[in-house]
């Protein structure tokens, strides 16, 4: 039967939209991203990955959100082995293979064995340990899991109360959840898929002048086995499942464990840095002790390379329908009735939600890229003995994690807001997104309890260089923080924004005086006058989040001054880095105000300034900058952000020919138990559902 609905167009060409919107703009799009996406062949090979995807039907999204959570975790199963198989098929490395979990968007059963597991065996296990685990690691002969988070215990390693005790007389460790709140809870791929498990307990010793009394050394990593190979069934002494249902990752078995004096061999403790001796029961330690936690800091150094691809995807939904969609006329056109509605994108209010947002994701690349270089250096070093550089690195990870993720997640809700009752729904793209990366604020550190670690950081290097003032420098911070003392006394608040131009150099210098100033006013309170630490958190985080602006403003401006893009497209990064320091600035002017980093003149003009970068400079080219990004249909798997622009089009499609609850005849008559149709189904088949 012929659909009248077929031949219906929009009223509103939103194709011709954005070709015309990309016609207005001169930058080039693949020199910008081959320039963001170079590390890696990333630009590449999400083509090549792409493709193949697309043709296998097994990864088709269009259903993902009408599946139950039972439904999803089965899918998710299928699709974590199908990639495995793609691997093999195929000979993808392990980038290819990363790139393909990017691209199915779904945090897969299989992901913390391929993350957190296979990286805390390579880097703390002996060599011994690791020639006999790697192999059967890489072709998933075992699937494993990180066991760290508790019940009771998240952020808070170092309670964490599962127990590994030492039985010398058979030369065993006993695994042991002596608490309801020691069972291991959140452990993504435990639930169900896991048959191997990190698992990091308390060690316990008996101590040498009396051996029934034992001695904790604090937590350490154990690898053991949980499950039967053949039957996957938990051993007895461990009781392992699924904790039911979360806010996002529906197609991953986050689980809990306990254990009831569950024993396991010596060659279970992860022996790189680390080992207790068979015979003595002595344990014997090398190496800095927070290499324990490097797991957390290789994580935490990826999430970070990860937001800005977060952000950028929810900006470039948001942008393109911003563009397409259109609302109300311009009340000061001469003849309102003769003009267009005008595109949501060019009202001011939605500008300052989402260009910023644009120019952040710009910002985190750039960070991204630092930290990836800091991570691996470090990383170096360490396999060099020289462990220097570890508490800078595990301070710079704990404090951008904090800001990154927080940009990201809170982003994605104001691209989902600026976009109206349509961001709502599920064909936006925007729901899986934000209920997925909703967790990254939370977990690996709770981006409120980790800033601490930044703060301990600062405090104890401003309290060396007072001390010594002196001494030769070890980093950058201390040549800020001595600067800082130096000159403190002489400030004078800098102009960053005068007769319309913007002082690039200076916005830098801005920031750097002032996560300086709150970095001495954080010592003050705690080391000259005591404070206690509990009544200055606030105040810590607050300098967690300046001294890691800092870090995101710094790299951001040393990137747009040594860029090889050609014009114009460089001095559209320029203005993309002035925005987004200036609006950062502007969202706390009062703590420039207060440590004298920047004039009150300057904070009076920056609001003017932002309306004109917005509006003149980067308007005209917001849609080949979310291009720039390169996010893929088959990525967004939203209507709203589609490339070409089809939005009402492929909504309307997925609505009235693909929706399943559509394909269903109800019966609504409450007099007739009947539910569906013609089926004679009632009440007590759907009680059976529930």
């Amino acid at each position: 039967m012929p659909d009248f609905t077929d031949n219906l167009k929009p009223l509103y060409d939103g194709v011709q939209t954005l070709v015309d919107e990309r016609a207005r703009s001169k930058i080039n799009v693949e020199e910008l991203a081959k320039h963001l996406l170079s590390r890696d062949d990333f630009y590449e090979r999400q083509k090549r990955v792409t493709k193949i995807l697309e043709g296998e039907p097994l990864f088709s999204k269009k259903q993902n959100l009408n599946l139950s959570r039972p439904d999803r975790y089965h899918v998710g199963l299928a699709r974590a082995k199908a990639l495995r198989r793609l691997t093999l098929k195929h000979g993808w490395d392990d980038l290819d293979f990363r790139m393909a979990e990017y691209l199915v968007d779904e945090v897969s059963p299989y992901h913390l064995h391929n993350s957190m597991f296979q990286q805390t065996i390579r880097e703390q296990a002996s060599d011994e340990q690791k020639a006999k685990l790697m192999p059967l690691v890489d072709n998933y002969e075992i699937i494993g899991c990180y066991a760290q988070t508790e019940l009771g215990h998240g952020s808070n390693v170092r309670g964490v109360e599962a127990l590994a005790k030492w039985d010398p007389k058979t030369k065993e460790f006993i695994i042991h959840s002596p608490t309801l709140t020691a069972s291991k809870w959140w452990n993504g791929s435990m639930g169900r898929t896991a048959n191997y498990a990190i698992v990091v307990a308390q060690l316990l010793l008996p101590k040498a002048s009396s051996p029934t009394t034992y001695v904790n050394h604090g937590p350490h990593p154990f690898i053991v086995q949980i499950r039967d190979m053949k039957t996957h069934q938990p051993f007895d002494g461990i009781v392992v499942g699924d904790i039911g249902p979360k806010y996002g990752y529906t197609s991953m078995d986050n689980g809990y464990m306990l254990f009831d004096n569950y024993r396991v061999p010596h060659s279970a403790m992860l022996a790189r840095y680390n080992r207790v001796d068979p015979d003595t029961g002595v344990l014997t330690k090398s190496g800095h002790p927070a290499v324990v936690y490097g797991t957390l800091t290789y994580v935490r150094a990826n999430i970070i390379m990860h937001s800005r691809l977060i952000l950028a995807r929810a900006c470039t939904i948001a942008i393109r329908y911003g563009a397409v969609r259109r609302q109300f006329k311009d009340r000061d056109a001469p003849n309102p009735a003769a003009v267009p509605e005008l595109a949501v994108l060019d009202y001011p209010t939605v500008m300052i939600r989402l260009l910023p947002l644009l120019a952040t994701t710009f910002a985190l690349h750039y960070t991204g890229e630092a930290m990836y270089n800091i991570y691996w250096g470090t990383r170096k070093s360490i396999e060099s003995g020289d462990f220097s550089k570890l508490a800078e690195l595990h301070s710079a990870s704990s404090g951008l994690k904090s800001l990154c993720t927080s940009f990201a997640a809170d982003g994605i809700e104001v691209c989902r807001r600026s976009m109206g009752g349509h961001g709502f729904g599920g064909y936006s793209g925007i729901l899986p997104l934000n209920n997925d990366y909703l967790s990254k604020p939370t977990v690996e550190g709770d981006n409120w309890m980790i800033t601490q670690q930044v703060a301990s950081y600062l405090i104890k290097k401003m309290e060396t260089v007072v001390k010594n003032p002196n001494a030769a420098s070890k980093d950058s911070t201390d040549d800020l923080f001595k600067h800082y003392l130096k000159s403190r006394s002489s400030k004078v608040p800098v102009d960053i924004v005068r007769f319309g131009q913007v002082d690039d150099q200076a916005i830098v210098e801005a920031f750097r005086w002032r996560a300086a100033h709150l970095s001495y006013l954080a010592y003050e309170a705690r080391i000259v006058n005591k404070g206690k630490w509990n009544n200055l958190m606030i105040q810590l985080h607050k300098l967690s989040n300046a001294y890691s602006q800092t870090f995101l403003i710094s790299h951001f401006y040393d990137a747009v001054m040594k860029s090889p893009l050609s014009s114009p497209t460089n001095t559209v990064m320029h203005d993309l880095y002035r925005l987004f320091a200036l609006n950062t600035i502007d969202s706390d002017s009062h703590s420039f105000a207060a440590t004298n980093a920047v004039t009150s003149a300057s904070l009076d003009r920056i609001p003017d300034v932002v309306l004109h970068l917005m509006t003149d400079k980067i308007r005209p080219h917001a849609i080949k900058l979310v291009d720039s990004w390169s996010m893929p249909d088959y990525l967004l798997e939203s209507s709203l952000g589609r490339y070409d622009g089809r939005v009402y089009e492929d909504m309307y499609d997925r609505v009235h020919r693909h929706n399943p609850l559509n394909k269903i005849t109800f019966n609504p008559d409450w007099r007739n138990e009947e539910i569906v149709m013609g089926s004679g189904s009632g009440t007590q088949q759907v009680l059976a559902k529930l």
